[in-house]
């Protein structure tokens, strides 16, 4: 198994954190059957640890106008274009699982315009990309030209802000060098035994 790969910020020894922390892993493991790298690295800091999961539940697991799946594709394209080679193998796992498609996450993070995505999707997809990349020139016509996809400013505020949040956890996975769990690569990609 895979672990985090920094020797400057290793992972603490799962007895040494707070028992909230330590009660979240164990959940994790329970439901998963291993700790994903991205918790285990960011325990180095209990407190931001707190923090970026608080956000990052709060932008990926509520309801709204975009799909699980929909939030899992703004991850996978942004991370890809942001060269993190965690968040693109991770939630790609979760986008061939939540998409119920062993091969979107891979269509996707290649190049996206390409892929077997909708109309809607590919427009969801444009802003999110501006928003990683360009996000001084976002203007009222970004804003048009999801209107005739029927996005609402809350769904258009929940594109903008997982583009963000992601390209937060891409530069620290990149700068811890974070690994992927080997247990990712194939997830979602064959039917379940």
């Amino acid at each position: 198994m895979s672990q985090p790969s920094s020797k400057r910020f290793p992972a603490p020894a799962l007895s040494a954190l707070p028992e909230d922390i330590r009660t979240r892993l164990v959940a994790v493991q329970e439901k998963s059957g291993f700790v994903p790298n991205v918790f285990l690295s960011l325990a180095y800091r209990p407190d931001e640890f707190r923090a970026f999961f608080a956000y990052h539940d709060a932008l990926m697991e509520k309801d709204s106008g975009l799909t699980k799946a929909e939030r899992e594709m703004i991850v996978v394209a942004t991370s890809a274009a942001n060269q993190c080679q965690y968040c693109v193998i991770a939630h790609g796992a979760i986008l061939r699982i939540r998409a119920k498609n062993p091969l979107i996450a891979d269509q996707v993070a290649v190049n996206y315009r390409k892929a077997d995505i909708t109309p809607r999707q590919k427009a969801m997809l444009d802003f999110a990309m501006k928003v990683s990349a360009d996000a001084q020139r976002i203007a009222e016509e970004d804003f048009a030209a999801l209107a005739p996809h029927g996005f609402s400013d809350d769904d258009i505020w929940d594109i903008a802000a997982i583009s963000a949040f992601f390209a937060l956890s891409n530069r620290m996975a990149n700068f811890t060098g974070m690994r992927p769990n080997d247990e990712f690569y194939l997830m979602g990609r064959l039917p379940k035994q």
